[in-house]
């Protein structure tokens, strides 16, 4: 089997193909076993030259340039039936292409400037009495109300539909799935999260609302009908979050991420290229919350890319609907646990995820599929760390109108500082405590923004 020129292959270039990619390689000999051995030299050759498989080329970084590097690889490719090069990354050096594995194997041989081809891997949504538990309504600011108010907040995930509680505020789109200009969603979950975030409860009387019922929403689709999406996608929706800063006056000020994919097995977690962006999104002065991901009770199950350790991971709490009594509240046993594969202890901190109700989008995958969670006619009920992580986003929004200059670093510390903590309590299954938007808005405005302060 050894002699099998695929399995060549992985082993000569193992360093180079991520273990997912070198699962895929390897996996295509499992229909050998019952074929006749005389087919089998023609059976690997027509895989090798007809799978088609999607992947993601990183550059090193010692290339003479990026374009200069992807060029190269372009030229390679063309010798190839069904392999291109798809979408460039420029920051963070890498090309999304479609490859045989003939023509992977080329590209390997011949273009020195290749660090890692990774497989272009699922990546989804992460599903599975709120704003009084996190101690995030009606908070006051010299009397006045924090909102949200000219905060923008946007909400990678399956799009967002122009619900009445929206209120015209959904001021941008972008659809990296079927390239639809107006707002829309036809999974639903990516609605649910802007409503945990901002919705302004304006069809229930204020019942159902958001942290930031004032905030700006952009809605950034990566995800498909069905929760899904890929690699490739979530790095075209925070490029394209990067690139809208550069251009526009008017700021993302957050990004919230409701979706994830098992965590791979690199040298570091910046070998991962959606840890990458997400940091590069930080870095960019946007504040970054993310799921930790719902493969909980087990112990280092926090996904990618909530297992930077630069953004906000956040986990989910179940708060058993009661507000006033916080001894019953626990950890929500699908919630994921940490440390991350490099050690680093997550998630940060934990919010209310189940059974939390927020927007519903009529007629979605998820409306037609879970008939008996709508709330009257305008909302859903629905559980994960998906619905924990915009309420942190709703909290952090109403921090940044408190406080305009707060950089994202500083942010996150309020809000690990802030957290109320379970004493003795493991911090990779309860992190800092739980969001206590009182208690993070009290510490930036009374220390200031300064990293010393905080």
């Amino acid at each position: 089997m050894f002699g099998y020129s695929m399995i060549k292959m992985v082993r000569s270039h193992a360093v180079k193909i991520d273990h997912p990619l070198r699962s895929l390689l390897l996996g295509s000999y499992k229909p050998f076993k019952w074929v006749p051995c005389f087919m089998h030299t023609k059976l690997e050759n027509w895989i090798k030259s007809r799978k088609k498989i999607e992947v993601v080329i990183e550059f090193d970084k010692n290339s003479p340039s990026f374009m200069d590097a992807a060029q190269e690889v372009i030229t390679v490719s063309a010798h190839h039936k069904k392999c291109r090069v798809n979408k460039m990354f420029a920051p963070v050096s890498c090309v999304s292409a479609h490859v045989t594995p003939k023509g992977l194997e080329s590209i390997l041989n011949k273009c020195s400037c290749v660090k890692k081809v990774y497989l272009n891997r699922e990546v989804h949504a992460l599903l599975n009495t709120a704003l009084p538990s996190a101690h995030a309504e009606k908070i006051l600011l010299n009397e006045s109300p924090l909102t949200g108010k000219d905060v923008t907040i946007a909400v990678v995930d399956t799009g967002i539909y122009p619900h009445q509680d929206l209120d015209e505020r959904i001021i941008a789109f972008a659809d990296f799935v079927n390239n639809r200009s107006e707002p829309y969603d036809d999974n639903g979950h990516g609605t649910h999260c802007a409503g945990d975030a901002a919705g302004s409860g304006f069809t229930s009387d204020g019942k159902y609302k958001g942290a930031a019922p004032d905030a700006n929403l952009i809605g950034v689709k990566v995800l498909n009908k069905m929760g899904s999406g890929t690699l490739e996608s979530i790095m075209e929706g925070l490029d394209w979050c990067i690139n809208y800063n550069e251009e526009n006056a008017s700021k993302i000020d957050i990004i919230s991420m409701s979706l994830g994919t098992t965590a791979g097995t690199y040298a570091s977690e910046n070998d991962d290229p959606m840890v990458r962006y997400v940091e590069l999104a930080w870095e960019s002065g946007i504040t970054v919350v993310v799921a930790a991901g719902n493969e909980g009770p087990d112990s280092g199950t926090i996904a990618s890319p909530g297992i930077s350790d630069k953004v906000i991971t956040v986990g989910a709490l179940d708060d058993r609907n009661t507000s006033e009594n916080r001894g019953d509240d626990d950890v929500a046993d699908f919630s994921s646990r940490g440390p991350t594969p490099y050690g680093v202890t997550k998630p940060d901190l934990l919010a209310p995820g189940v059974n939390i109700v927020s927007l519903r989008s009529p007629r979605s995958y998820l409306d037609k599929m879970q008939k008996s969670s709508r709330v009257d006619s305008h909302y859903v009920t629905l559980s994960g760390t998906s619905m924990a992580t915009p309420i942190v986003a709703g909290i952090a929004a109403i921090m940044i109108e408190a406080k305009p200059d707060i950089t994202p670093d500083q942010l996150k510390q309020a809000l690990t500082d802030g957290a109320d903590m379970w004493k003795d309590r493991d911090p990779n299954i309860y992190g800092s405590g739980y969001v206590n938007a009182e208690k993070s808005i009290a510490l930036i405005m009374q220390q200031g923004t300064s990293s010393e302060d905080l």
